[in-house]
């Protein structure tokens, strides 16, 4: 017998998804279990018709179930929203919530801007160890008129007021950047130094996982040479949790 208590409910929300274990029968054909929360991860086991499987936890739109012959695995939310409880009415999942935002655990996203000049296209990867305070890993392909690059990086961020809809973040990090420069009549040598920024930016929680971003960083690349560099970055881009 699964040990737990069915919510007897017609809309199941996240916070229920993620505090209480209920019971729900598989009503499909059939029920795909996957390894982790993504359908990036293998199915490595099937729940058929009629089998009881208990929810344990929620990701955004991915859920931690357990069947009656104990196997844990993920299904996705469209899969359990196809369920009924053991009553025979039909479940129905709330999307990712507010609360699902609040409580991430991680994030990545994609921004456009300007770097002293130069096209900014950069990705970035964020684990949030709290609500306050993230580190971020962040990749740049930089191009400009007269010279294009790199630059990678880690970033340490602090959030003060998470729970604004639109809440301001700091930024303070490190990294490499390379410059390649586009001379034809000379010889330019190109260059690989070490840099720190500190920065600060607006995140949004548009809908469901998805949010916007704007940033503002300040850089010091520290060359070889007798004077340092400063550099202004501005870009903005969308981001979405999981």
């Amino acid at each position: 017998m699964l040990i737990g208590a069915a919510i007897f409910l017609h809309f199941v929300t996240p916070v229920q998804a993620r505090e209480a274990h209920y019971v729900v029968e598989v009503s499909e054909p059939f029920l795909e279990l996957h390894s982790g929360p993504g359908r990036g991860y293998p199915r490595f086991h099937i729940a058929e018709r009629g089998e009881q499987i208990e929810i344990l936890s929620r990701r955004t739109d991915w859920f931690r179930v357990r069947t009656a012959g104990g196997v844990e695995g993920w299904a996705s939310r469209a899969q359990i929203s196809r369920t009924v409880l053991p009553s025979g009415e039909p479940v129905s999942i709330a999307p990712p919530s507010r609360l699902d935002y609040l409580e991430r655990r991680t994030e990545g996203g994609v921004m456009l801007g300007d770097f002293s000049g130069a096209d900014v296209l950069s990705a970035y990867f964020a684990w949030h160890a709290t609500r306050n305070l993230s580190l971020e890993l962040s990749a740049s392909d930089l191009n400009g008129r007269f010279s294009s690059g790199w630059l990678a990086g880690v970033n340490l961020v602090h959030q003060p007021w998470p729970e604004w809809r639109v809440s301001p973040f700091l930024a303070l990090g490190t990294g490499v950047i390379r410059i390649e420069p586009r001379a034809t009549l000379v010889d330019v040598e190109n260059r690989t130094d070490q840099i720190g920024h500190a920065g600060l930016g607006l995140r949004m929680h548009v809908s469901r996982n998805f949010m916007l971003r704007a940033e503002y960083r300040r850089y010091v690349v520290f060359t070889s040479r007798d004077e340092n560099e400063d550099v202004n970055e501005w870009k903005a881009g969308f981001g979405f949790f999981f």
